[in-house]
């Protein structure tokens, strides 16, 4: 069996494995009671299956922009990520232990023999504590220790590890803004400029309407220095039903590190397709 079919062949399982556990938990049609009331997020930390989405699960497909789109720069990008709630209780704090586990491809299949030429493996634990400032849900912080590599070896080797802090934080009910920064552990030998190109901390902006019907994000990296050099990823979502959590997606990148394979070249692609979403709103 092929390295690729054999890919294809985890994407199913792990989308079906995904599906039946976390769509009935993951559906989204909150009011503005439910969203921001403390008692009822904290009923939804509690009653959520032990095994869910973590980060946006999507699968697009699209050109390069600026250079003429070819069979090599015009393909699929696809991301499964899920957690494991590793606690039965609230840990002291009010806090969620979690295991974490992302996984990223890009997808030739415009190529011959259909060739998947770079995959991300993200796996992580830590903590997530929802925020509440008066009795009402404003957000969560997480603190986590991530490892991500390309599993590749000799010159196409990529690996490094971090620890990071992140917070996702609603400045008005359908608002919420995005902050990530984290401490870095080179230990890849191909890859000891990886900041220079990843950056060490990225902010964003959601804008998300109380049915969830659409929603607009904008992420932007601060790559390594002090010269205004960022790596910008624009997003839009649309959703299919009114009792789903399936979207049709657009999401244009613009930048470097897209892939730890080719992490140095710069790139800009717009990709459709669609996305599962986790049920209050996405980590990036």
């Amino acid at each position: 069996m092929t390295r690729p079919t054999l890919n294809i062949i985890l994407l199913l399982i792990l989308l079906a494995a995904c599906l039946p556990t976390s769509v009935k938990a993951q559906i989204i049609s909150p009011t503005k009671e439910d969203v921001l009331n403390a008692d009822s997020v904290k009923q939804a930390f509690e009653d959520q299956p032990y095994f869910g989405i973590y980060k946006d699960n999507y699968f697009i497909f699209g050109p390069s922009i600026g250079p003429r789109p070819t069979r090599t720069n015009t393909n699929v990008k696809f991301q499964i990520s899920v957690a494991q709630r590793l606690t039965k209780s609230v840990l002291p704090g009010g806090s969620y232990l979690y295991l974490f586990y992302t996984q990223k491809c890009f997808w030739n299949v415009l190529e011959e023999s259909f060739p998947m030429t770079d995959l991300n493996f993200n796996p992580g634990i830590g903590l997530t504590r929802p925020i509440f400032v008066k009795n009402r849900f404003i957000g969560k912080i997480s603190l986590i220790l991530e490892h991500e590599s390309n599993g590749r070896d000799s010159t196409e080797s990529r690996s490094w590890n971090r620890l990071s802090l992140a917070a996702n934080v609603l400045i008005d009910p359908k608002i919420m803004i995005y902050g990530k920064f984290w401490i870095p552990f080179i230990d890849g030998q191909n890859n000891r400029d990886l900041l220079d190109y990843m950056g060490i901390y990225q902010f964003g902006l959601s804008y998300i309407p109380f049915n969830h019907r659409f929603a607009a994000t904008i992420l932007v990296t601060k790559r390594k220095g002090w010269n205004f050099n960022y790596n910008t990823v624009f997003e839009m979502s649309y959703k299919i039903g009114r009792r789903t959590n399936q979207y049709l997606f657009l999401q244009y990148y613009n930048g470097y590190g897209e892939g730890l394979l080719d992490y140095k070249q710069f790139k800009s692609q717009l990709r459709v397709g669609f996305v599962i979403r986790p049920r209050f709103f996405s980590d990036y």
